[in-house]
């Protein structure tokens, strides 16, 4: 037997393991961390991908706005990020630090207090400019127009009227939309609500209660979601990209400025040449890991592993997810689509009032029915049964419900930052 070490929440857990059966653990292809975290970020604004230098953008007395993600993001560490981009944004475009507001990207979640903010951006920063919360039903929204799949699109007032909208956020591998980042600051992160609600939906095929094929994992061609989030930041007059690339142990690795589209793709093929790590043939079982908090916060942000990790397991097998989800389902209303799902109008009620925590929970429904979920968590196994996924307070007693001799097996510790690629 060996034990096999899980970030779990802030701290980690072992599952004792045999080693006969485990055929791959795989860690994550050796990309290195960037050795000057600060001399990486201007040479990126200097030589940006499809326009002119940062500097060149705004200047002097100009106003900018630097989007930026919410504490669900944080694994990206903007705060390494943000004090040399607003270092650069002063001393070296000359803008005063009352022209910059920084703008939380919180999509439709609840502002961060405080103390959050100060943690997204630093002490420092948070005493320098002006910080804030984006509200998705906040009344200073820009209507810039509908997008040809029928969203219309509301943007943050503060991002519209700026001379400069910065984005910055992290390139990785998203269920929906192929890839996060770039395009998403705008679309969803401050969008209003109904913007987001109109572009979401399009996850579900149209014809029947499922999850639209053209969805997915790395999918961005034809993809209705992505293409919908491209042509609303392309409303946008004034937007410059910063977008990171962080490595399987969520060191920044890469960093791609510049157009909005253009330096977007080119982070998200670095993700790919990051992330995928080949193996032969998929797997009985994986165990896996969200890598620990503040991924595992909630099973609306940690079964993002299970997207990631599922082209590594054989139809029908086993998923083992370490997550410990102190905030249990995410929003209050993930459980509660467990109602709906019982009565059989959970079809009906995502048709016509979609949430994106509403539709994650039919994602993993949807996942439970393709394989076995079984939950290593802190989650009141209740919640989680009539999604037809299981859920263990510890490790001995999940090895006591499943059969893991004679079971090929991948280990997958860090599942945010691992993407199986089936190659024989």
């Amino acid at each position: 037997m060996k034990e096999y070490s899980f970030a779990y929440g802030s701290g980690s857990l072992t599952i004792p393991l045999d080693e006969k059966w485990v055929k791959e653990e795989l860690i994550g292809n050796d990309i290195p961390a960037l050795p000057d975290l600060r001399a990486a970020i201007r040479k990126s604004v200097e030589e940006p991908i499809g326009c002119p230098p940062l500097r060149e953008c705004v200047h002097g007395d100009q106003t900018a706005v630097l989007v930026v993600s919410d504490m669900s993001r944080f694994w990206m560490r903007q705060d390494l990020v943000i004090p040399h981009l607003v270092e650069y944004l002063l001393a070296d475009c000359g803008l005063s630090p009352e022209n910059v507001t920084i703008l939380v990207a919180n999509g439709t979640h609840p502002g961060g207090s405080e103390a959050e903010l100060r943690k997204l951006v630093t002490d420092a920063v948070f005493e320098q400019v002006r910080v804030v919360n984006h509200d998705c039903r906040g009344e200073d929204l820009i209507t810039l127009g509908t997008t040809s799949f029928g969203t219309e699109v509301a943007v943050n007032g503060l991002a519209v009227r700026a001379d400069l909208c910065i984005c910055l956020g992290a390139a990785t591998y998203h269920v929906m939309a192929g890839f996060g980042g770039g395009r998403k600051s705008i679309l969803p992160g401050i969008s209003g609500e109904r913007t987001i609600r109109q572009n979401h939906a399009l996850s579900l095929d149209p014809e029947r209660l499922r999850t639209n094929p053209l969805v997915g994992n790395g999918r961005t061609k034809d993809n209705p979601l992505n293409l919908d989030m491209i042509e609303a930041a392309g409303m946008m007059r004034n937007l410059f990209m910063v977008n990171l690339v962080v490595n399987a142990w969520e060191k920044h690795c890469a960093i791609f400025s510049g157009h909005y589209l253009s330096s977007w793709e080119r982070a998200c093929r670095e993700v790919e040449r990051v992330y995928q790590v080949p193996v032969r043939e998929r797997a009985d079982v994986i165990v896996a890991g969200c890598g620990g908090y503040p991924r595992d916060m909630s099973l609306y942000q940690g079964t993002k592993a299970i997207d990631n990790v599922e082209s590594g397991l054989k139809p029908g097998g086993t998923l083992i997810l370490v997550i410990e989800a102190r905030e249990g389902g995410g929003p209050a209303e993930y459980f509660g689509w467990s109602r709906d799902l019982i009565d059989g109008t959970i079809e009906k009620r995502l048709r016509e009032a979609f949430t994106v925590a509403g539709y994650i929970f039919f994602l993993n429904c949807e996942q439970a029915k393709r394989y076995r979920v079984i939950l290593l968590s802190g989650i009141d196994p209740a919640d989680t049964a009539p999604m037809g996924i299981e859920c263990y307070p510890d490790v001995e007693t999940l090895l006591e419900h499943v059969e893991l001799e004679r079971k090929s097996i991948t280990v997958i510790p860090n599942a945010g930052t691992v993407v199986p690629v089936v190659t024989g």
